[in-house]
């Protein structure tokens, strides 16, 4: 077992924010309609992707049907429904779906996480909530060594990068297609999130996505 699959098998026993298990379990529980049929993860979810990865995508926590669902980051919701064909054009996945934890997709130097690991009411978390989950981050990171580019999928999830790293936020603000310059020569690129509410209603374009992706591909010199 790498040092990586024993940090997720503590993770997924996380029960250190009392509200978010309880909302997790309860939303498992109750389940959407469209998948009254389907075993919810509902539990914390681990990072996702390439061990060796150059570049990481990092964004806000889980969607309550989509990755408290299926166990995997962005996964099983519209957010994901754009994220991983994204990511397929740009040669850094497998196939272009991603359905749920173990049905074999790969990910090519690339891993995906977020800055908080259960899905919380209202997409809200508490910044008690945020700074309990930056530990798992802190963890995670530090296993991945090979990472040289950030990309931030949205406000917050490049503010939990700056806090990770001690940086100051009103020296790096937030914008998409942004570019900061991070300690040790890593470098934090920005996008809008890849929500519902901003892919359909333009805010978010397949075009400004795939560009952004690119930059980033390039700046982790990803073949």
């Amino acid at each position: 077992m790498s040092d990586l699959e024993r940090l997720y098998e503590q993770l997924v026993a996380c029960r250190r924010c009392p509200r978010l298990a309880a909302w997790r379990e309860e939303v498992g529980r109750k389940k959407r309609r469209a998948y009254r049929d389907e075993a919810y993860w509902a539990k914390p979810v681990p990072g996702f992707g390439d061990p060796a990865a150059r570049l990481l995508i990092f964004g806000l926590a889980p969607g309550a049907h989509g990755s408290n669902r299926t166990g995997r980051m962005f996964t099983g919701d519209a957010s994901g429904d754009f994220l991983y064909p994204a990511l397929w054009r740009a040669g850094l996945a497998s196939r272009p779906t991603s359905e749920r934890r173990g049905d074999g997709l790969e990910l090519f130097g690339v891993y995906i996480t977020a800055a908080v690991r259960c899905v919380p009411p209202g997409n809200k978390p508490t910044r008690a909530e945020f700074a309990t989950c930056s530990t798992w981050t802190a963890r995670e990171l530090a296993l991945l060594p090979e990472v040289r580019v950030y990309l931030a999928l949205g406000r917050l999830a490049h503010e939990a990068l700056l806090e990770h790293h001690g940086l100051v936020k009103a020296r790096f603000p937030f914008a998409h297609g942004a570019e900061h310059a991070l300690p040790g020569g890593r470098i934090l690129l920005d996008s809008y999130h890849v929500s519902r509410q901003n892919t359909q209603t333009g805010r978010l374009t397949t075009a400004m996505f795939d560009e952004v992706l690119a930059r980033a591909k390039a700046l982790a010199e990803l073949a």
